[in-house]
């Protein structure tokens, strides 16, 4: 794909990298070559592999410590965003984590001790990411969320599922909110990618087979660029009237019936 300079001039936040097969990485690789300067986030002991991976970018890009959970950490982030750039044009939410308990075929055994630390994880901090960045984003502005789709209950997928349930519907809620401000809240709902993430999901195996045989156009689930582009389309200037929607890549998986 050759550049046509998408997000030239533009500054995004970028959540979400792991390794060089995130999909949150596929997406700051894109935008880097589409014209954006970047700032990565880490947190935890996933800090430091997030720093090693910012090396594979085409271009560096500084990691800022941010726990979702950490209400000091989301105001130092803030304050650093304004001082190094005065504002924000866009912000990629690429977080979930759910206990091993929430996952699996026993939708039952995890208490509410275990799924409100996916809910706040992986939804609320939707919230939390537009609380850093909406102030930030003077001229207006787009958050996108990587989702799968959780209109269905999918198998061993369970407490995570309905924490995606609450990140779509915080999105929307967001949209209405930060509208009359010109920023815009979008979800990506990208098909199965074989990230780390995913293979933290018991029965993964069983979403590759489903999407490689029914989606009309096919799927690899090695392959991140098709959601990148996405992205990196939702976070440019060429959706000025999107927000609140729920954009499938999923090679046509979701229109299909059984």
């Amino acid at each position: 794909m050759s550049s046509v300079g998408l997000l030239d001039d533009k500054h995004l936040l970028i959540t979400g990298v792991l390794t060089d097969v995130s999909l949150a990485f596929s997406v700051a690789r894109l935008a880097q070559e589409e014209g954006a300067e970047i700032i990565l986030t880490g947190a935890g002991r996933g800090m430091r592999l997030t720093e090693r991976t910012a090396r594979k970018l085409p271009m560096e890009a500084d990691v800022l410590e941010f726990d979702v959970t950490s209400p000091e950490q989301a105001e130092a982030l803030r304050s650093d965003l304004s001082k190094r750039w005065g504002k924000v044009d866009g912000a990629l939410h690429a977080i979930g984590f759910a206990p091993e308990v929430c996952l699996g075929e026993d939708f039952m055994a995890a208490d509410w001790s275990d799924v409100s630390v996916a809910m706040e994880i992986s939804a609320y901090s939707l919230k939390t990411v537009a609380e850093v960045v909406a102030p930030l984003m003077t001229g207006g502005g787009s958050i996108v969320g990587l989702d799968f789709d959780a209109r269905f209950a999918w198998p061993a997928y369970n407490w995570m599922g309905v924490a995606k349930a609450a990140l779509e519907s915080t999105s929307r809620y967001l949209a209405r909110t930060l509208g009359p401000d010109g920023v815009r809240v979008n979800m990506v709902a990208a098909g199965p990618i074989r990230t780390m993430a995913a293979k933290s999901i018991p029965g993964f195996a069983e979403f590759e087979d489903a999407w490689g045989t029914r989606a009309p156009l096919g799927w690899d689930v090695n392959d991140g660029e098709a959601v990148a582009r996405a992205c990196v389309a939702l976070l440019s200037d060429w959706f000025p009237a999107t927000t609140g929607e729920m954009l499938h890549v999923d090679g046509g998986y979701h229109a299909i019936g059984a």
